[in-house]
Parts: C-alpha cells; structure tokens; sequence
C-alpha cells in the first residue's frame, strides 16, 4: 500500500473579512491622546516644560484622573528618572502641595541608570514590572547614550531595544527626546524613530504660553493642541533659610488664550479661513469648554468645507485642508478643543 503524500504545512495564513472582524479594537489609555501599548514619544526642546508635563501624565495615568479633558484608563507606572534625582523630589513634592493629595500607589520610579540596548537592563528591567506598565523613559538620551542617534543603525537599535521592553510588559513605551537645533525639524536623530511610533506629542513654548500638541497618530487623529502653564510652588526654606520651590503643570483652557490671536500665513490658510467664515457665523456658541462668545463648528465638517475651496490636485485636498487647520492650530489661529474649532465672534 503506498503511504500518503506528506501535507504541505505553511506557517501563513491567509485571513478575510471574517477574520478581520475578529481583531480586537484599539484600546486608548488616554481617549484620543495615548494608545493602552505600543511606542510613544513626547519631545520638545530645553525649557519647553516636557519632563514637568510627563510627571503631570504619569501620575494621571496611574490615578486614572482625566487629562486635559481626556478620559484615562488607569494603569501602573513605571518612571525612569535618568536626570537626577533631587529634581525628581522636588517636582513630586510640588505636585503634592498643589493638589493636597499623595502621590498614586500606582506610581512608581526608578533612579538606577540605565541603557535601553543593554539586553540585560531590559530584561531585569521587565521582571520587575507588573503586566501592563506604562513606562517613562526620561530621557533617551540618557538611555541611549552610547548610541549615535543620528545613524540608521543605531537608532534601528534602540527602536528594537524598545519594542523588546514593551512586549515584555505588554503596556506603553514613552520616550522623553529632545528637538535638534532646528526646532521645526521635530524629533532629534534618525526619521526612522518618528516612523517606529504610534504617537508622538510635541511640547513648545510661545509667548509664555507652553502647548502640547499630538504632532503624529497612528491610529487617530493628530495635529490638535492643548495649552498649559507651570505654576510655581513654595515648598519652604532650605538650611540657609532661602526658599526652595519648583513647578506643577496647571491646564490653560481655551477662553485664557483667546485674546491677541494671530493671522492666518500662507496662501492655503489664507484660503481655508475665508471658506470657514460662513461656518463660523453659523456655528454654534456655549459649547462646554469653550469662551462663551466662540463659535464652535465640527472639525471634520471644517476639514470638508475647506477641501472645497482649494486648489491643488483633487486627491490632496482633504490633506492640505487639514494641514492648513492643523497649522492655524498651532499657531493659536484658530482653537481645537475636543472635536470642535473655535473662533470668537467679531464684535
């Protein structure tokens, strides 16, 4: 009797629709800001307030207390503090004071130095935490620091070490970087990092006003900010009897930043913000948030009206229309503020 042929076995699979609709959807830690895993980066350069804002989001992440309006699924902490430690003391201690209450059991930091290529620091690194972890890398530089960030291969390296890390722990990865010299270039070293991240929030200072602004989203929307001032907190004297304080991030809301707004730049913007005028007349005013004198229109509908108006090729309207908002945003223009776009009537 002749034995049966050998079965082909494939390690592909090839999925269809069915499958697809199995797939779980994508959970938020922080509606509409932060994914529950994956790789995040938050970058901006020196004094723009970004390592106070990561102190700010932790801690709202391990309470699960909304964050600049955002609903927050609570989850573990883990603060690589790679800066100093005195500086960690105090922030903490001003946090406290401001808010009157102790810092979450859920937050939790780690002092140690640390290299996120080092196979070794990963891996003691990852026993250590609960399945979950949201972990802060403050910053990467330090983590990195025997790495060229500017050479493909290494940053290929540390965006490995990363994803390692994180599938260790199954939670959310987010490194503190810095800008280069050039600011508007965004994230310092190799464009292979900003194409490795699920979300990558820019924080900058303008006119004594900081912004944290969503400058890349994966899965969601991007491009809109929020604003934010460091208050400063009195902590009492030092043994020469000087005082000691620090800072604690207090949120700006939009009716504060609404005064003195700029022009519209470029011939896009210029374009878009004539298109939007008849929205706006009509748009809807006292919506929760905003100044009582704004109108408010969908953003998506503006998105929409605005593609109509331009003039490039038709299949990057929607595109240009959106960067043209997304611009006037950013420039304090125009205010984003949880789907809706706010302009103040003319008086």
């Amino acid at each position: 009797m002749t034995p049966p042929a050998p079965t082909h076995v494939t390690r592909f699979k090839l999925c269809g629709d069915e499958d697809l609709q199995q797939l779980k959807p994508m959970r938020w830690l922080v509606k509409g800001v932060l994914p529950e895993s994956g790789l995040a980066a938050i970058y901006g350069p020196p004094s723009s307030g970004k390592s106070f804002l990561c102190l700010d989001l932790a801690i709202a992440i391990a309470r699960g207390q909304r964050w600049f309006g955002a609903k927050v699924n609570p989850a573990p902490v883990a603060y690589l503090w790679l800066e100093g430690a005195s500086g960690l003391r105090l922030r903490a201690e001003a946090w406290k004071t401001h808010n009157k209450q102790p810092l979450p059991v859920d937050f939790k930091y780690v002092l140690q130095p640390f290299q996120l290529t080092d196979p070794t620091d990963v891996n003691d690194l990852a026993q250590t935490l609960p399945e979950g972890a949201v972990i802060f890398i403050d910053t990467l530089n330090k983590a990195a620091s025997q790495t060229e960030e500017n050479a493909s291969a290494d940053m290929g390296k540390v965006i490995d070490a990363a994803r390692t890390l994180q599938a260790h722990t199954g939670g959310l990865i987010i490194l503190v970087h810095h800008t280069g010299k050039n600011q508007s270039a965004g994230l310092r070293g190799h464009s292979s990092l900003l194409g490795a991240l699920d979300t990558a929030i820019e924080v900058t200072r303008e006119d004594g006003v900081r912004h944290w602004t969503v400058a890349k989203q994966k899965d969601g929307h991007d491009g809109f900010k929020h604003s934010f001032n460091l208050t400063e907190v009195e902590l009492g004297t030092d043994s020469d009897g000087d005082p000691i304080s620090s800072c604690c991030v207090t949120e700006v809301h939009a009716d504060q930043i609404f005064t003195n707004r700029p022009l519209p730049q470029g011939a896009n913007q210029k374009i878009v913000m004539e298109a939007l005028a008849p929205l706006f007349d009509a748009g809807l005013t006292g919506v929760a948030g905003t100044p009582v004198d704004a109108a408010c229109i969908d953003i998506e509908e503006a998105v929409k009206a605005a593609a109509l108006k331009l003039t490039c090729p038709s299949d990057k309207r929607l595109t240009r229309a959106r960067e043209a908002i997304c611009g006037m945003v950013s420039r304090g223009v125009l205010v984003a503020h949880e789907g809706w776009l706010c302009k103040r009537r003319s008086r």
